[in-house]
């Protein structure tokens, strides 16, 4: 059974409040409503600055009890249209990580907190509102932590491509991401990884209920150390604050299959993205 830490709980607690909490006002519910099923587009002609926070309670062979670690992820979206209905974005990811330093303290009693690696996705394909959608392209990695355990120590580059489905009461679709590693430290070891974010939503008006978690198979390991399969429930509600749209999600998500040793058994996921303007769009 796993047990959450007063810490971890308060986080928790602070989410659903901010869910609860929350509402939309009416005059603007049709818009938003519209807002908050195209920012499931990874490919959306919308601007957005994405703050993402993951708390994961991890366990496994190599620890006692449940060690709680820390993302921070800022990701603009800023993406450019083109020619008819044509959309080109480079969607950087850069995280503020707190985790174990194993290398101090093996039990994972001991934290280390700073940047992790850079990780982009350039992607072109339609800006389709509705219907389906797609797009194809490269993503990166760039080995610009700020401490060896944070970090891969690698340059990577891979394929990345989606295949979506925006529709009125639900959107589905998958985004899937590989690297290889080609150059960086030769002390640490080769990368040979794949991500495969899968989104279920049912939409309800300005918000939605579903799950968007990432699948990750490492090709060096073996299955019970290299994959991870996480499930998820949580709620996406896009509200105006002034005259701004946000786009706020909580999502808990649990790892029904993770790695023996070391692995995230619960994630906790809160998600705010204010939406700004574009100078694309009228």
């Amino acid at each position: 059974m796993v047990k959450i830490n007063k810490q971890a709980a308060e986080q928790i607690a602070a989410c659903l409040l901010l869910l609860i909490f929350i509402k939309a006002h009416s005059q603007d519910e049709s818009e938003l409503a519209k807002i908050n099923r195209e920012l499931d587009n990874p490919l959306a002609k919308r601007w957005s600055l994405v703050f993402q926070e993951n708390l994961g309670i991890n366990k496994g062979e190599l620890v006692d009890g449940n060690i709680i670690s820390n993302t921070l992820f800022f990701q603009p979206a800023l993406p450019v249209p083109f020619g008819r209905n044509m959309v080109f974005t480079a969607r950087p990811v850069f995280p503020i990580v707190t985790q174990p330093d194993f290398a101090v303290d093996p039990a994972g009693g001991k934290k280390i907190t700073g940047f992790g690696d850079i990780q982009m996705a350039a992607l072109l394909g339609p800006g389709n509102a509705t219907g389906w959608v797609w797009g194809a392209g490269a993503t990166f990695v760039f080995p610009t932590a700020s401490e060896p355990s944070l970090g891969q120590g690698k340059y990577q580059v891979g394929p990345t491509a989606m295949l979506f489905h925006l529709g009125e009461k639900w959107n589905k679709g998958v985004f899937v991401q590989h690297w290889w590693s080609y150059a960086g430290d030769n002390t640490r070891q080769e990368v040979n990884i794949t991500d495969i974010q899968y989104v279920i939503r049912r939409n309800l008006g300005a918000g939605s209920l579903g799950m968007c978690p990432t699948i990750r198979v490492d090709w060096n390991k073996t299955w019970d150390e290299g994959v991870t399969i996480p499930i998820g429930l949580g709620y996406t509600r896009t509200v105006k604050i002034g005259n701004t749209p946000y786009k706020i999600r909580f999502e808990p998500q649990y790892s029904i299959v993770r790695p023996e040793s070391y692995g995230t058994a619960w994630n906790f996921r809160l998600q705010i993205a204010p939406v700004i303007k574009s100078p694309f769009l009228n």
